[in-house]
């Protein structure tokens, strides 16, 4: 159940973000919404969403959350652990965002191959910024709720900037 749940969602979500994420210009990546604050430049919202799913499963599944050795992320300031949006990296091309997406989303598939039904259902799977127990897949399809958000994110970045985009963009048809 939560394997092919799992990958259903995986590869619905990722070819939608990949067909937003060919929409973009490379002029655009320093653009962000021009009210409000602590908004990403679409450069950093494209560098986010392309490791929003593969690295966290991998952090779930693994116990490797790519913290420098020595560090205990539940001891992070909050700023560390979340920094502002003008601290985030960036992609400097769409052509390395597209890069960057198929390897995440080959890293999800990976580290979804390496889980049991059983673990999925039963592992307990503490996060560095959430240490409450939930079960293994409860988590990663939270994680590809991530990736969902933030090509949601990315849809309203192209919209805003006049992009003809519509529903149909927004869940990859």
């Amino acid at each position: 159940m939560w394997t092919s749940l799992l990958k259903h969602e995986i590869e619905s979500s990722f070819r939608a973000a990949a067909g937003l994420l060919g929409m973009v210009d490379d002029d655009t990546l320093n653009w962000k919404p021009p009210t409000g604050s602590n908004w990403m430049t679409t450069g950093q919202l494209l560098h986010h969403l392309t490791d929003a799913c593969g690295g966290t499963f991998k952090g779930f599944v693994t116990g490797d959350w790519g913290f420098p050795a020595g560090v205990d992320p539940s001891q992070l300031p909050p700023d560390e652990m979340l920094p502002p949006a003008e601290k985030l990296p960036c992609c400097s091309s769409v052509a390395e965002a597209k890069r960057r997406l198929a390897a995440d989303h080959q890293t999800a598939l990976a580290m979804l191959a390496q889980c049991s039904e059983e673990r999925l259902a039963k592992e307990p799977a503490p996060a560095p910024w959430d240490p409450r127990p939930m079960p293994l897949g409860h988590r990663l399809l939270g994680m590809v709720g991530h990736l969902e958000l933030h090509k949601a994110q990315l849809f309203y970045y192209l919209k805003l900037q006049g992009k003809p985009v519509n529903t149909m963009h927004m869940y990859g048809m």
